[in-house]
This record gives structure tokens, sequence and C-alpha cells, in this order.
């Protein structure tokens, strides 16, 4: 069901042994829905060793969305959709960042210091953005341009995971949150509407984080063409095992399909 076809930039950040940093998980789905997953990996290159950061830090959510790669693949299976996902750690660099900005490969993350990348070089940022985050979002703009092309609808969810509350915070008490800006927002808030009817789910609008300019996968990819998106947050605790991801696949299918409902209606 996967597919890995996707061209590597061939840059020395990466080697023959690293892994393709696009993973493409059931090309040719015929769902409308396109599934992202900006922060489904942590994987570091090869080249760049541990990062200088304990291991136990990659399994932490400042390396990446913990349970959305599950998730993710679940959705594929159960919608006919197609999953792109992206597979190193977001320390490495953040996909859904603006590859010049500053956040883009963090120096420090929810308190934690990353000391390999406190003093990159321009080259060292090149080398990153070119082998990671250039194919990442080539593939999506090349899959949008295919279902154009060949008239088949695109809506855009794009998957992300919170941490149940950051270093030194109070407990975030939503289960889920449907983030939105500009653009076309009318499939998110749709889907906003489909799952706070579900029992027992308190669903944030706009939290625990606000879409605004720091995005930049869903402005890139949705909004110049006021493509229909949506970008999901679920907490990590609830798709910590294959179970809660099937829950919530299961969940967030009975959802995105009333939302897109609503949306032809």
């Amino acid at each position: 069901m996967a597919s890995n076809s996707n061209p590597r930039v061939e840059a020395s950040l990466l080697i023959d042994s690293d892994p393709s940093p696009v993973v493409t998980v059931n090309p040719g789905g015929r769902s409308p829905f396109l599934v992202i997953g900006d922060h489904a990996g942590n994987v570091i290159p090869l080249s760049l060793g541990m990062m200088e950061i304990d291991s136990r830090d990659l399994c932490r959510h400042i390396a990446w969305d913990i349970g959305v790669a599950g998730l993710g693949l679940a959705l594929a299976e159960r919608l006919d959709a197609v999953f792109i996902r992206q597979t190193y750690s977001r320390l490495v660099i953040d996909c859904n960042r603006a590859p010049g900005s500053v956040d883009a490969m963090p120096a420090v993350s929810d308190g934690t210091i990353v000391p390999a990348n406190a003093a990159l070089t321009p080259e060292d940022r090149t080398a990153r953005i070119d082998a990671i985050h250039v194919p990442y979002h080539r593939a999506i703009a090349d899959e949008l341009a295919r279902r154009d092309r060949e008239g088949q609808a695109s809506i855009l969810v794009a998957l992300h995971s919170f941490t149940p509350a950051m270093s030194g915070g109070p407990a975030r008490p939503w289960h889920a949150g449907i983030l939105h800006d500009g653009g076309d927002p009318s499939f998110a808030l749709a889907l906003l509407t489909a799952l706070r009817r579900e029992a027992d789910l308190v669903v944030g609008d706009n939290e625990p984080y606000r879409m605004d300019q720091v995005d930049y996968t869903l402005p890139l990819h949705a909004y110049p063409l006021r493509r229909l998106y949506a970008e999901i947050e679920i907490r990590q605790d609830l798709l910590a095992d294959e179970q809660g991801q099937r829950r919530w696949a299961s969940i967030l299918e009975r959802c995105l399909l009333a939302a897109s409902a609503t949306e032809e209606g």
C-alpha cells in the first residue's frame, strides 16, 4: 500500500542508507481527502548522529507528532485516501514552517536544548531544506496537480497531535482541536461541528494552537486556490497505541464524511 517512489534530492545530508524523506501511502486513492503528516516521523539522518540529544527525546512530542503515522495509515485504509507523510524528525527540520524561519530548525524545543541546531551555517540549513523540506512539499504539490488533471476533488486534511501539557504548563482539556484561518475555512468549520456532535468529546476551535502565519503547509497548498482543508490536532495520550489510533480513525472517518456531505449539500 505504501510507496517510496518520490525522488530524493541528492544532498550530503542524506546517504544511501537513509530512508526517503517522503512516504506516500495508498498512491492513487480515489477519496477526495488528501491526508498529510508534516511531523509523522522521528528519524534523524545518519550524518547528524543523535544531534547531541538524549535518545529518549526522540520519543517525545518535541521530535514528532506521536500517533500520526498510525492514524494516517488507518484513515488511508478506511477512506481509500492518499496519505503523504514526512519521515524525519521536526528537530531536523519542521516541514510546517517556512524553510527560512528560525523555528524551522529549533535550537530549543519546549525547554529542551538541541545543541546540533545552535550554530547552523547557511550551508547546513540549505542542505536540510533541499534534502527534506523541498521533496516533501513537492510530493504534495505533485499529488494535487495530478488530481486536478484527472478531475479528482481534493480536501486537504493535515494531521497533528499535541502533548497533554507543555513543560510546566496546565493540563489541556481538549481531546481534539480543529485549526483554520485563511483561504476557504468552510470545511474545517463543518468538521468542527461534526466532531462536537460526538459524545464526550471536548473539541477546540483553534485550540490548543491558533492557526496563523506560523503554519506553512496548508497556507501554501490550500489557500491560493481556496482548496477545502482542515488541520486536525488530537491529544497524544489518545493516540499512544494502535487501539487509540484505530478509535480516532473511526471517529474521523465518520466526521470527515459528514463534513464533506455538508459541503456538497
